[in-house]
């Protein structure tokens, strides 16, 4: 009986140091024992990243196209998303803050929200931007559809719209 818990403090003790060395945690899969990232992990790293996106502002009633704009679009790693756009001047909206999720197969969600300002300089609102992302076979490019409400500090929606957009990865 000693023998076997000898040898069982001797095979965790071997297992705890394996699994430190070099920080890496090898405790996942065996694909990332082999240096290959996991399924989740690699759908996940797709996403990650800086994007050059051109937006299209479009009539949520028809589809007609309204103007285009360019856009950035940051995701981090574990969901964090900060996006910056041109389709308002800066002194009408900030940057947008939010996050983003992977829903399956080849498409994500985020949302990011935004101040909204008056001309005079005073907070008019705030701007929810909530985006389906979808990858064809290029890693490096994602078709998003999104919608937008711009809510005023009484709560009271003061604009609604759609886009499309077109996102290139910036390398």
């Amino acid at each position: 009986m000693k023998s076997r818990i000898v040898k069982l403090v001797i095979l965790v003790t071997l297992v705890s140091a394996f699994n430190t060395v070099g920080g890496i945690s090898f405790t996942h899969s065996s694909n990332v024992m082999a240096g290959i990232p996991a399924a989740s992990e690699s759908k996940s790293r797709r996403l990650e990243g800086t994007w050059q996106v051109q937006v299209t502002l479009q009539s949520c009633q028809t589809g007609a196209v309204l103007r285009t704009a360019p856009a950035f679009l940051t995701f981090g790693q574990g969901g964090t998303l900060v996006e910056t756009t041109t389709v308002f001047s800066s002194s009408q909206r900030g940057p947008g803050h939010g996050f983003w999720e992977h829903t399956g197969g080849k498409t994500f969600r985020a949302v990011s929200k935004a101040f909204f300002f008056n001309p005079d300089g005073t907070w008019a609102g705030t701007q929810t931007l909530t985006q389906q992302i979808e990858f064809g076979d290029d890693p490096d490019v994602f078709n998003s559809t999104a919608t937008t409400e711009i809510v005023a500090p009484n709560g009271t929606v003061i604009l609604s719209g759609c886009a499309t957009a077109v996102a290139h990865r910036l390398e």
